[in-house]
Parts: C-alpha cells; sequence; structure tokens
C-alpha cells in the first residue's frame, strides 16, 4: 500500500490547536476559546486514521492490526511514560502534596482509561485554587484518543467486510455522532457533573466522529489535482468561512467552558467548522494547505505532542514554585513558554523521534554495544544513566503513593466553612428579604447619623456586643453601628468564606457570595434584589477573583445600581494569578471615576500578613477571615461619616 499523501497544512493546523491550548491554560479569562483546540487534535486523529485503515482496506482488502498498533506504541508511549516519570519524580523530590492518587493516575493513563478516571475523581475548584492542581490533568485526551485508536479499527474492519455500501458506513458515523453531540446537551440540561460531560468518551466522540464522516465522504487519494480556478476559489473561500468562524468561537466569552453554549451546541458547530477546513486543506486545489505551511508551523507542529504533554507540567510545577505570580505576570509566563518549547524540542530529538522507528534489535545492539562496553565513555552512558534514575525515582514515587494520605479538599476547613455558611446564608437572606418588604409598607424616617452615632457610644459602654472581635482591630461604637447597617452584599468564594463573621457584624444585611463568580453574575443578582425592592442604599462587591473584566463590567454594575446608592467593592488579594494588577487597577480607576464607589483596598491592608491566609495565598483563613470582615465594616463606617 502506497502512503497517504502528506498534507503540511495539518501541522500549522495542529500548531494553532496546541497554541490555543496553551494560551487557555495560561490565562483562561483572555483566551477563553483555547480549550477548543483539543477538538482540532481529535477532528485530524479521526480523519486521518479512518482514511489510513479504509484505504489498505479498499487495495488490500485486509488491515495490518498488528503494525498499526505497534506504531501507535512506538509513537505515543515513549514521551507519555516520560512525562509521567518525570513528573513522578519531581513530586517526589519537591511536591509531596500531589502523591496521593499517583499510583491511579500513572496507571489509569498507561491503560488509556484517565478521562474515565477523571470523571470520579475529577478535581474541585478548591483543588484548583489550593495549589494542588494536578500536573497530568490535560492527559484525559490522551487516554480519549488511546481508546480511539484500540477500537476504532476494529469497528471500521467490521463495517468494511458487513455494511452493504458507503450510504451505510456513513449512516452509521452520522448517528453516532449526532447521538454524541446530543447527549452532551442532555447531560449539561439535567445538570449532570461538568466533568462527566466535559471529559467523557461518549459526550467528546463527535469531534472523532465528525473527521472519521469526512475521511469517508472525502478521503484524500480520491481528491482531484486537476481543479479549474472557479473551484479552487470556492474552496478557498469555503475554508475562510470556517476559519472566521472557528476564530470568533475560539475569542467569544460567550464560549466560556463553565457557561452553557459550548455544551449545547457550541462546541459542536465549532467542530464542524473545523471539519470543514480540515477537508478543504485536504484537497491539492486548495491554497490552505500552503497558507498554513511554514518553518514555524512546521516546528510546531512536527512537536506539538510533545508541547502538549509538557505544557501543563511545566506550568504547576513552575507556579508551586514561584507563587509571586501576579508580580511579574509577563516574566514568568515568557520562562513557562521557554521551558515548554526547551523540554519539547529536546524529547523530541532525544526520544519522540528515535523511540518512532527503534527496532528490538537496535535497542538490543545500543545496550550492548554503548552500556555493557566497558570502552565507552562514560559521557555516552549518560543519557541512559539519566533515564534510569528517573525510572527509579518516578518508581518509588508511584509506589509509596498509596500509602500517602491526601486531604480531601471538598471536607477541608475552607471548603466545609464555606459550606456551612452558604446554607446559613439562604436562610437568613430569605427572612431579611421577608422583613424588608414589610418594613417598606411601613415608610420609616431615617434617623439623622448624629443621633445614630450618640446611640451607639452609649450602646458600647452599656451593652457591648462583639467583644471578641475587638482584638481584630475594630472598635466597639463601629461594632454597634455595624449591627444596624443595611448591606446588599455579592461576593465569590473570598467572601462566601467569611460570610459568617460579616453576617455576626452586619446581622441585617442580605451577603449573596458563593464560589467561582465573575463580575457578570452580579448583575443579574443585583436586578433581582432591585426589582423585589430590596437592594439597599449601600451595595457591597467582592468579585474580581476569578479573573479580571472590563471598565464596561465596571459601568455597567454602577448603572444598575444607580446614582442613588453607594456601591464599596473589595479589591483582591490573589498573588498566585496573573490578574491581581490588572484588577485592583482597574479598580482604582473606577472608583476615581465614580463619586459614589469606594474601593476597600483588603490587597494592601493584608498584604504583609502572610499568615491571615491558607495555601492558596487568596483565602482568609478562620483568623484571617476575621481581620477581613472587621477591616471592610471599619471601611464602610468611615465613608457613611456616622
Amino acid at each position: 500500500m502506497k502512503k497517504n499523501r502528506f498534507i503540511t497544512g495539518y501541522s500549522g493546523l495542529r500548531a494553532l490547536a496546541v497554541i490555543g491550548v496553551i494560551l487557555y491554560h495560561l490565562d483562561p479569562n483572555i483566551f477563553v476559546g483555547g480549550y477548543l483546540g483539543v477538538p482540532i487534535f481529535f477532528v485530524l486523529t479521526g480523519y486521518l486514521i479512518t482514511d489510513h485503515v479504509f484505504r489498505s482496506l479498499r487495495e488490500t482488502n485486509s488491515y495490518n492490526f498488528k503494525r498499526f498498533y505497534l506504531s501507535r506504541l512506538k509513537r505515543l508511549y515513549p514521551q507519555l511514560i516520560t512525562v509521567l516519570w518525570l513528573s513522578s519524580s519531581w513530586i517526589l523530590l519537591f511536591q509531596r502534596n500531589l502523591l496521593p492518587k499517583l499510583n491511579q493516575i500513572v496507571t489509569s493513563n498507561l491503560l488509556n482509561v484517565y478521562n474515565i478516571w477523571q470523571i470520579h475523581n475529577g478535581q474541585s475548584y478548591f483543588e484548583r485554587f489550593a495549589a494542588n492542581q494536578s500536573p497530568f490533568t490535560h492527559l484525559w485526551t490522551m487516554s480519549l484518543e488511546g481508546q480511539f485508536y484500540i477500537f476504532w479499527p476494529i469497528v471500521l474492519f467490521l463495517l468494511y467486510k458487513y455494511a452493504k455500501s458507503k450510504k451505510i458506513i456513513v449512516g452509521v458515523f452520522s448517528t453516532l455522532t449526532i447521538l454524541s453531540a446530543i447527549e452532551m446537551a442532555v447531560l449539561f440540561v439535567s445538570k449532570a457533573d461538568i466533568n462527566r460531560i466535559y471529559y467523557g468518551t461518549d459526550t467528546r466522540f463527535f469531534a472523532l466522529g465528525l473527521g472519521a464522516l469526512l475521511a469517508v465522504l472525502w478521503p484524500i487519494e480520491e481528491l482531484r489535482t486537476d481543479v479549474d480556478a472557479k473551484s479552487s476559489l470556492i474552496l478557498d473561500v469555503t475554508g475562510l468561512i470556517a476559519f472566521v468562524g472557528m476564530m470568533s468561537l475560539f475569542f467569544t466569552k460567550a464560549m466560556n467552558a463553565e457557561t452553557a453554549l459550548p455544551y449545547l451546541g457550541g462546541m459542536f458547530i465549532f467542530t464542524v467548522l473545523v471539519t470543514v477546513l480540515v477537508g478543504v486543506i485536504a484537497h491539492p486545489g486548495s491554497h490552505w494547505n500552503r497558507w498554513l505551511t511554514n518553518p514555524v508551523f512546521n516546528w510546531i507542529g512536527s512537536r506539538s505532542y510533545g508541547i502538549y504533554l509538557y505544557q501543563f507540567p511545566v506550568m504547576i510545577f513552575f507556579e508551586d514554585k514561584f507563587q509571586n505570580i501576579a508580580d511579574h505576570p509577563v516574566l514568568y509566563r515568557v520562562i513557562e513558554l521557554a521551558m515548554i518549547i526547551f523540554l519539547s524540542e529536546f524529547t523530541y530529538r532525544m526520544i519522540e523521534k528515535p523511540f518512532a522507528k527503534l527496532t528490538f534489535k537496535q535497542a538490543k545492539a545500543y545496550f550492548k554495544q554503548t552500556i555493557l562496553n566497558r570502552e565507552v565513555r562514560l559521557t555516552k552512558k549518560i543519557p541512559f544513566i539519566f533515564a534510569t534514575l528517573i525510572i527509579i525515582v518516578g518508581s518509588i514515587g508511584i509506589g509509596v503513593s498509596p500509602h500517602v494520605k491526601g486531604e480531601d479538599f471538598n471536607k477541608s476547613q475552607l471548603a466545609q466553612r464555606i459550606k456551612a455558611n452558604s446554607k446559613k446564608q439562604a436562610a437568613d437572606n430569605k427572612k431579611i428579604i421577608d422583613h424588608l418588604k414589610k418594613e417598606k409598607k411601613k415608610k420609616k424616617q431615617a434617623e439623622p447619623a448624629s443621633e445614630v452615632l450618640k446611640q451607639a457610644k452609649i450602646a458600647a459602654k452599656k451593652n457591648p456586643i462583639n467583644q471578641d472581635f475587638e482584638k481584630y482591630g475594630i472598635s466597639q461604637v463601629n461594632l454597634q453601628l455595624a449591627k444596624n447597617l443595611q448591606i446588599t452584599a455579592i461576593g465569590d468564594s473570598v467572601m462566601a468564606g467569611s460570610s459568617d463573621n460579616l453576617k455576626t457584624l452586619m446581622p441585617k444585611s442580605i451577603i449573596d457570595a458563593a464560589v467561582s463568580r465573575q463580575v457578570n453574575v452580579a448583575f443579574g443578582l443585583l436586578t433581582s434584589y432591585a426589582n423585589q425592592g430590596v437592594l439597599a442604599n449601600n451595595v457591597l462587591i467582592g468579585l474580581g477573583t476569578n479573573g479580571p473584566f472590563p471598565m464596561s463590567d465596571v459601568d455597567h454594575l454602577m448603572q444598575i445600581v444607580g446614582p442613588n446608592r453607594h456601591v464599596f467593592w473589595i479589591n483582591t488579594h490573589v498573588p498566585t494569578r496573573p490578574w491581581q494588577g490588572q484588577v485592583n487597577s482597574l479598580l482604582a480607576q473606577a472608583g476615581k471615576k465614580y463619586k459614589n464607589l469606594t474601593i476597600i483596598d483588603w490587597y494592601d491592608y493584608s498584604a504583609s500578613h502572610p499568615k491571615w491566609f491558607y495555601q492558596d495565598k487568596t483565602h482568609p483563613t478562620v483568623q484571617g477571615s476575621k481581620f477581613y470582615s472587621t477591616y471592610i465594616v471599619n471601611s464602610i463606617i468611615k465613608k457613611l461619616n456616622f
């Protein structure tokens, strides 16, 4: 059987895919659709494998399964084993908090079931923020492709032998593909776990299926080379439309992987566009193959497998040792990229290329002539010695893993605090909303500030309250003033972890805080409270931990609140994320722009107190929470000029 025509443009497409994935991992808030690089890899795999197998079956009426599986093993496993054992060695030596379940992670990767393992053992929000994110999370794609390599040639062989026509094969592929996309949408609507949807072989099959369908309808060797200028133009324009559509979805915020659109058809539409572009690139009459062929894309594309494998471990390990990312967001990203490029190039030359063509005889001869031969210089044996050390150290890490007890972050102190606070928050808010609606009908006249302060001073002497908070920097007078404050507070997990203390200090306030919130979530919440007539004259915002936002979002929020209410916005203390400075700088600008906006500078107040925070350096501890709460209350009272 003749080899398929090598389509150089696919290296360019792979380059774009891996660049997108890396950018997403570096900053998912800016490169919101970068994860869509994964479906590009899947479509290419589905297309090229299906085309290859069917071509062999058409030409020889048989298929060499042994040769295929051996080539896949030699192509994929050397690099996969290297990244697993290198990472395991690093974890044992420098980052032992990642040892728990390491043996399961390595085994499931070797058996190509890691995506299934992820569904049942997937990491929560807390693990991501508590410096315990796995360096292997991205390898779910390798397992899904591994399953495809194992079973798909067998499926194709059976279809070729027993399907009556090409029409039936197209029908089978189309049905499987559409069912996969529908299942993704149904599971999302039924509120299935997001890990189940994102990692599932069944829910992600449609990308592989579309590639396979293209191979049946658009086989590489049957594409004509003698096309006229009009047909060539149609191909080029079709490719352009597909490419523009892909880029539009790549950059739109609506394709955020934690929102509905990707699972309700967005990811499927993107994959259809990829499939169209893959088909156009394959056609000799199109110019897209040439446009995506250049030395840079060729280099990235040829090393895309290694780049993909090593990018996440580099980021996770680097950021664990250099946690002041916010102070050097550009420099650290450049260093990380340089490390990824170096590792991918080194392993491509030393591992991927040599092992792809290595035979048992060659391996035996190398071992005999280089390793066992005493006359050979030690310098030539260094690679083998280094590899042996990595295997030994990594194996020790994997071996001790079952005996290391890991912390379940869903049961951690922070997680339990947020969980408990959330339950109490909902009940308290309902009571307050009902009370405010009743009070609204009475239309009480507000007391003058001077009288309120006078009463607070008297109460401070006669009936002191919350005295245990005084050692955290708040006076008894301010504690008395705080108990009557009516605030509507909207926040993320940082506020959620401290909502009990805020509630103790300001019992008449509505505190609505939850994990993973972005600023845009506040729009609907504030509008809802306003429509109910319970939005307080003073609004507290604690958002920005989970990502940056534009000034237009601040403008929108201020418009909802209106000019007659005052907004207090707590800035961020999140040194492990590159957007800390960006968020705080924007808030400082917003504070100057709006007279009814006060920025509570939690960052500056807490910067020199690392003991106030958990390991993630973002969420206040039990003690830190009290400093957080009293500082917020003091800032509000100071601005209200009692």
